[in-house]
């Protein structure tokens, strides 16, 4: 398995590298946006080889690896306009068994939309708030501290309406915590996210965490329900797998192009190759592309 690095900033290429599994978290900062991320990755094959843990996979059960952001808007944006996932370079080989993951990906995610067979920048993008496994928001309040010593739950009780928003149900708010799943669910729908803003005074953290890929020294494996196996290495042709949070883009799909806008936050995983610079350093854009 090759050797990866993790970098994370405001944009694709205003980028630092991260220490994976330390728990110190990077500062992602711009006028769009304020907050920290952390990541962790289970089996992370280190420079020499070896393999890193944390303590948050014996706290989180279940799951092989974890981005976590905390951090705030700096200006208001309706959730429907908040986007999450992935966007890429350029086209790459779709293995067999893609139809099967893709299925996958919507039966978890049923707010997905994609086009992972672009020749040109293949993309796959939800909501961040219907996506997110997990999410807590807090409004009006100091941030809490980043990386959370426990792994958070869900709460979103408190996110704030628009003024046109149509009135919530009795005991909507109390379904909206500690059970992602509803929190997932109630947000499938446009409508409802189109009624809560998120902006300045909204603090939210999430952990975008899963269990699908397995990292060890022999490789890095996609594991479906039903005993399919996919080994990524295969197929990955080296280019950047970009986790990004980025605004809806106005007009998105009218001419079939990219749907996403301006980038707030990104996180990268890509194979290390050479003299890495010094974790906190600075990344080119053409060292990241």
């Amino acid at each position: 398995m090759p050797h990866l690095r993790v970098l994370a900033g405001p944009s694709e290429t205003d980028l630092v590298p991260l220490r994976v599994n330390s728990g110190v978290p990077i500062d992602v900062s711009s006028d769009a946006f304020e907050g920290q991320v952390a990541v962790f990755i289970k089996g992370l094959a280190d420079a020499e080889g070896g393999s890193e843990d944390s303590d948050y996979f014996r706290k989180r059960s279940g799951v092989t690896w974890s981005i976590q952001v905390q951090g705030r808007f700096l200006r208001e944006y309706s959730a429907d306009d908040i986007l999450f996932g992935n966007v890429f370079d350029r086209p790459f080989k779709l293995p067999w068994g893609f139809g099967a993951a893709l299925k996958f990906m919507n039966f978890i995610d049923p707010t997905l939309e994609h086009d992972l067979a672009s020749r040109t920048k293949p993309w796959a993008l939800s909501p961040l708030v219907a996506t997110m496994p997990y999410l807590r928001h807090q409004r009006g309040a100091a941030a809490p501290p980043f990386p959370p010593p426990e792994p958070i739950g869900d709460d979103a009780t408190q996110l704030r309406r628009t003024p046109g928003a149509s009135p919530a149900s009795p005991g909507a708010a109390a379904k909206l915590k500690g059970n992602p799943s509803k929190r997932r669910a109630h947000f499938a729908n446009a409508l409802r996210r189109q009624e809560v803003v998120f902006g300045p005074e909204d603090v939210l953290t999430t952990d975008f965490c899963y269990d699908f890929l397995q990292f060890a020294h022999e490789g890095i494996a996609l594991r479906l329900p039903g005993g399919i196996t996919i080994d990524v290495l295969k197929y990955w042709d080296g280019q950047p797998v970009r986790f990004v949070c980025c605004e809806r883009r106005a007009g998105a799909g009218a001419d079939g192009d990219r749907p996403w806008g301006r980038v707030l936050w990104c996180v990268v995983i890509e194979p290390a190759e050479g003299d890495l610079p010094g974790v906190g350093e600075k990344v080119g854009a053409s060292e990241v592309d």
